[in-house]
């Protein structure tokens, strides 16, 4: 099944120039942005303006390396009829024009042929026997050689080259000017130390260490307090200052004397101070 595109709108009718005339008020081109509704009738091409220029190759090594690289000839082995035929074709196309600038590209057109004539005459030998080198030797060298230059300076363009890719920026340091800070007041200094106390609240560590208290020693403390004292008031035994794991460990080491029975706890009556003494004389 065979799908035609069909068009609603016919094509632009043309004048008798084959230019295409105006159709519904469209611009049938555009001249500096602005519509162009009819081709001018006085509209002049120059001669060259679709002029081919020889300038875009760099000379004549140039050309005939882009004329063997195009077709992927081997450069060690080039087919000299075909490749000076399209040298020649074109050079011919700035000949009439430019005669100066053809002038450097028809000497390696003279050039070829010669090289292509030597290859058809019968190879001589030289007098020691040995066969001649082959015509195209010097041009391979050449292109050859031609070709790493290029390569090397194409290389070499894309380094940064100042002026082109960057600038050299020089800046001066006026000794004479003087730096002006700002001024800082009572009012930042204390709003800069409270910044500072409120994150040194935020890394504040609590360190809990723990401390070897022996209930056989506070035993022997115990009983060297009682040591010729005929009653001890319990609240007596008791060193405040030294903090709540020394009298813990404290009243432990009595309630350990009074059950080996080397304490004797009394009070005379209820709610009356308690006093602690030796159960047993000490010699």
């Amino acid at each position: 099944m065979s799908i035609e595109s069909t068009s609603d709108q016919a094509p632009a009718p043309l004048d008798e120039q084959g230019v295409p005339e105006l159709v519904d008020n469209v611009a049938v081109a555009r001249l500096y942005g602005e519509p162009l509704f009819a081709m001018p009738q006085d509209l002049y091409i120059p001669p060259d303006a679709l002029e081919v220029f020889l300038e875009t190759f760099e000379g004549p090594l140039d050309l005939l390396l882009y004329l063997i690289r195009k077709q992927n000839f081997n450069i060690l082995d080039i087919p000299l009829a075909d490749v000076t035929r399209q040298y020649l074709n074109y050079v011919d196309q700035i000949r009439k024009r430019n005669l100066e600038l053809a002038s450097e590209y028809l000497l390696m057109a003279a050039m070829l042929i010669e090289i292509k004539s030597r290859m058809l005459l019968p190879p001589k030998k030289t007098d020691e026997g040995d066969e001649v080198e082959d015509p195209r030797a010097e041009l391979v060298r050449r292109l050859i050689e031609y070709e790493q230059m290029k390569l090397a300076a194409a290389k070499l363009d894309q380094v940064p080259l100042l002026g082109r890719d960057f600038l050299r920026v020089q800046v001066q340091n006026d000794p004479t000017v003087r730096v002006r800070h700002p001024d800082v007041s009572l009012d930042d200094l204390r709003d800069a130390w409270r910044d500072i106390l409120q994150r040194a609240r935020l890394h504040t560590h609590h360190h809990i260490s723990r401390e070897e208290l022996s209930v056989r020693e506070h035993m022997g403390m115990v009983l060297r307090t009682l040591q010729g004292k005929r009653f001890v008031e319990f609240e007596d035994l008791f060193d405040v200052t030294r903090g709540a794991p020394v009298m813990v460990v404290t009243f432990i080491a009595m309630l350990e004397l009074a059950k080996e029975r080397l304490l004797e706890i009394t009070q005379a009556e209820a709610f009356a101070p308690i006093y602690v003494r030796l159960a047993y004389q000490p010699a």
